[in-house]
């Protein structure tokens, strides 16, 4: 501005005062009386809560005006849910025991009381306006920053004061004398127009700041001035008049008359650039005489506000002589009257905050348990009626829209109209087939699945090759062996031994046989259907589709003005449809929004006569309704007779006919394209199972090829043995193995308890009663005993046979752990009759753990074999 000491010259409003209130004990009384004991319980929480905020606001106003402000603001809101909830009034049924009390902020000799909570509702709204007042004055205001974070809150204290105004101040007028003027409509209608001002001089002084133009700055100057008038103007009337100290009346005159001055200065600047001399002088002339006449009632005012309007008049003064002496010299133009000047342009920066977001209440949940029982069942019958005319619509738009659907669908529309311009489309199911086929591949994608066929048939075949080579690798050994030692060669032959095995080996081999055959035959159907299926890869699939020719012959070249007629007519319908699903949108968020509970609960009328004003609310949607049906049975009749001269002209009944050829194609392709599909992962999934079949009994002939290969080494060494003289003898037995009680003539013997060498301490021994153990005799038969029998620590070969005549799982390799010493365990499939290999050197078994987690553990009585599930104990 002309005068920067304008920027600490404003003013800020003081809270009313109260006296203390009990509002604990009168709610929970009526509660107790109007519902039960067990509802006040359940609100003492809810209680306590409004107690502690009532208590809060009697209170000093707290040092925050923030945190005075958001206490405000939470009282307000338990406020309004105290009112829908607690009828506050002198009547005996309702709260009577409660009476507000609140001082004038500006003559706090003058209070009012009421059993009203509208009053305690206008005193919380007129201090929270006064809460942001003072955050405003408390802004600082040198800088931009901080005038901008001032003319904010001025802008939400004045939406305090408005909704003070509008919604309050009058219920809180029972009488003439019944309430304070300062929460009178009159006085916040004011007190709203003044923070409108300082909020608007706030961005005046960041317009100067920032080095706008004077033409703007003259408009948001020229508002700020009438915000400070309309103050004004409340000021110096009844009731108001005689209310306010002079100091209050002088200083909004003041920045009034400041502020119209200052735009007349700046306008002026901007009229000067123009070179509109005359208008010129006649601005700064009325500004000038403003500013005199304010300056005479000036006494008393503060010197701040003095020295800015002294400033600002030789500011005019200067400009006024220097645009005086260039007409005189130079442009000579006749200045027009002040009073002749149309009003200075304004541009309002500024309005009162909408409070409705900062006020609403409709979240809070304190009381939520209280329902007056004649208001839910008002409320109750209400809805019934709400739900009623939404039902009946909703299935008025519905039927509409069905109607529109089967009309349509026997009229070919809109398919043969888009097929006109060659947006041929395909009826749905049978889109979403062909899209189903294109996503899994397509016919295209078949030979790549016929190739994995191939592959898998392929790795099958070389599977079995590699398992029929390793028995027959291992037969062509063993006949070596029986050629080369004859008699001495005493184990089975291993035909007999495989012939479990080769059975389903040649199983494999023929069922391979057949899947190639299939495969066949399969590959046969993807070259013979190809054509056919070849249809599904056209992408859009819709390109397949014959379109609708035009007519080769025209009289009278009208079939484009039917084309769009038709079309025109189908757009139209459209849009009844999209209206249509609005409406019905907006029947359902008007049934969301339709809270009228508050209403309930504080009528003391007819509820008849509310749920006819309510229910009046949903009479013009339900007539959109209806108009919206009528317009499209009329739109449906246009669009059947121009459908049949357009059916007529283009022959539609010819284009029917290829179109259905062309679909049955299309399905015809899609049934065969499943038929191979299905076929092909038939195939996939028998070669893979086939695999895993094979590997499996790659794995037991591998086994079975290692358990023989240990077998023969043993046999050589004891062929060897016996043919060089070596071999031990068993005087009871000619067979090459001693018997599980007789040491042989090469053991060791066992040492005496006292020895003291390499073995300190006597092996233990393991007794199995209660296990048939086989031994292997000269002629390989096996024996069966039933004596207990010894395993001591030199080199045992044993094979234990289980009492159950269940298989166990396949064989497996597994690591006997003795200290750090490692020794093998075999388990082997039941078919070879060869359950379990024990192969101890020197130290007793004492605990063996399988690969797959089976153990073997060594008690001091009992040695217990885990293998999946099924026990071998030696006992």
């Amino acid at each position: 501005m002309a005068s920067s000491a304008l920027s600490n010259l404003m003013l800020a409003i003081h809270e009313k005062k109260t006296s203390s209130l009990d509002l604990y004990r009168p709610l929970r009384n009526y509660v107790t009386f109007t519902y039960s004991e067990r509802e006040a319980q359940l609100i003492e929480d809810d209680l306590e809560t409004l107690k502690q905020l009532r208590s809060d606001v009697e209170r000093v106003p707290d040092p925050s005006p923030s945190a005075r402000r958001d206490l405000l603001v939470s009282y307000y809101k338990a406020l309004c849910l105290v009112e829908t909830r607690f009828p506050i009034s002198p009547d005996q049924h309702h709260v009577n025991a409660v009476s507000f009390l609140w001082y004038d902020a500006f003559k706090q000799k003058h209070k009012a009381s009421q059993q009203n909570i509208h009053l305690e509702k206008a005193a919380v709204l007129f201090n929270l306006g006064a809460s942001y007042s003072q955050i405003a004055l408390g802004c600082d205001r040198t800088t931009v920053e901080g005038r901008r974070q001032a003319s904010h809150a001025f802008i939400a204290a004045a939406g305090a004061f408005a909704w003070a105004r509008d919604n309050e101040a009058t219920k809180a007028m029972i009488g003439q004398s019944s309430t304070t003027v300062d929460v009178r409509v009159e006085c916040v209608g004011m007190l709203e127009r003044l923070m409108c001002a300082q909020a608007q001089e706030c961005v005046f002084e960041n317009t100067i700041a920032k080095g706008s133009t004077p033409g703007v700055s003259a408009k948001i100057a020229s508002q700020a001035g009438i915000y400070y008038e309309e103050a004004l103007a409340a000021l110096v009337v009844s009731p108001l008049k005689d209310h306010f100290e002079k100091g209050w009346i002088s200083h909004v005159q003041m920045k009034a008359s400041l502020f119209y001055s200052e735009a007349c200065y700046r306008y002026g600047m901007e009229l000067h650039e123009k070179e509109e001399i005359a208008e010129e002088i006649a601005r700064l002339k009325s500004g000038a005489s403003r500013l005199a006449d304010a300056k005479k009632s000036s006494r008393g005012a503060p010197a701040q506000l003095v020295e800015a309007m002294n400033k600002l008049e030789a500011s005019i003064n200067c400009n006024l002589d220097r645009a005086v002496k260039e007409n005189d010299r130079v442009y000579l133009m006749r200045v027009p009257s002040p009073a002749s000047l149309p009003p200075l342009p304004t541009f309002s920066m500024v309005k009162p905050m909408n409070m409705t977001e900062i006020l609403d209440a409709s979240k809070e949940k304190m009381f939520a348990i209280l329902v007056p029982d004649s208001s839910a069942k008002a409320l109750s019958r209400y809805t019934e009626m709400v739900d009623d005319v939404i039902r009946t619509q909703a299935e008025r738009l519905q039927q509409a829209s069905e109607l529109t659907r089967v009309r349509l669908k026997e009229m070919d529309l809109p398919d043969s109209i888009l097929a006109v311009d060659g947006n041929s489309t395909l009826p749905a199911d049978l889109k979403d087939d062909v899209e189903a086929v294109q996503i899994s591949g397509g016919p295209a994608g078949l030979e790549g699945e016929l190739q994995q066929l191939r592959d898998l048939k392929r790795v099958n075949q070389e599977l079995l090759v590699q398992t029929e080579e390793l028995l027959q690798k291992e037969a062509t050994e063993d006949a070596q062996f029986r050629s080369q030692f004859g008699t001495r060669w005493t184990r089975p032959q291993s035909s007999t031994l495989t012939k479990n095995l080769q059975d389903r080996l040649n199983r494999f081999a023929a069922n391979l046989k057949q899947a190639g055959e299939s495969d066949v035959k399969i590959e046969r159907s993807v070259r013979e259907n190809s054509a056919l299926m070849s249809i599904l890869d056209q992408r859009p699939i819709e390109a397949a589709v014959p379109t609708l020719a035009r007519p080769m012959m025209s009289l009278d070249a009208t079939e484009d003005a039917i084309v769009g007629n038709l079309k025109q007519s189908l757009r139209q319908l459209e849009n009844l449809g999209a209206q249509r699903a609005g409406l019905e949108d907006m029947l359902k968020e008007m049934k969301r929004n339709d809270d009228i509970l508050p209403k309930l609960m504080t009528s003391t009328g007819s509820y008849e006569d509310m749920f006819r004003k309510e229910m009046s609310k949903y009479d013009h949607i339900c007539q959109d309704i209806s108009q919206n049906i009528e317009v499209q049975e009329q739109l449906l009749m246009q669009i059947q007779a121009q459908n049949e001269e357009f059916s007529t002209l283009f022959n539609l009944e010819d284009y029917k006919a290829s179109r259905e050829k062309c679909y049955k194609q299309i399905q015809a392709a899609i049934s065969k394209y499943r038929e191979i599909k299905e076929n092909v992962n038939e195939g996939l999934k028998f070669y893979v199972t086939l695999q895993d079949a094979i590997t499996n009994v790659k794995q037991q002939c591998s086994d079975f090829v290692m358990t023989r290969s240990i077998q023969c080494r043993e046999m050589i060494e004891d062929v060897q043995r016996q043919m060089s003289g070596l071999s031990f003898q068993d005087h009871r037995s000619s067979g090459p193995y001693p018997s599980v009680h007789q040491r042989t003539a090469s053991s060791s013997p066992p040492p005496p308890e006292t020895q003291n060498a390499s073995h300190p301490h006597p092996h233990p021994q393991i007794e199995a009663p209660h296990l048939t153990i086989c031994r292997q005799s000269n002629n390989h038969d096996l024996a069966t005993l039933s004596h207990p029998m010894v395993l001591h620590h030199h080199t045992t070969r044993l094979i234990a046979r289980s009492h159950h005549n269940h298989t166990l799982p396949r064989p497996r390799n597994s690591l006997i752990h003795r200290g750090n010493k490692a020794r093998t365990m075999i388990l082997r499939d039941s078919s070879l009759g060869l359950l379990i290999l024990l192969r101890t050197r020197t130290r007793l078994l004492t605990k063996a753990v399988d690969t797959t987690g089976s153990e073997l553990y060594l008690g001091s009585n009992k040695l217990e074999v885990i293998v999946h599930g099924g026990y071998l104990n030696f006992a």
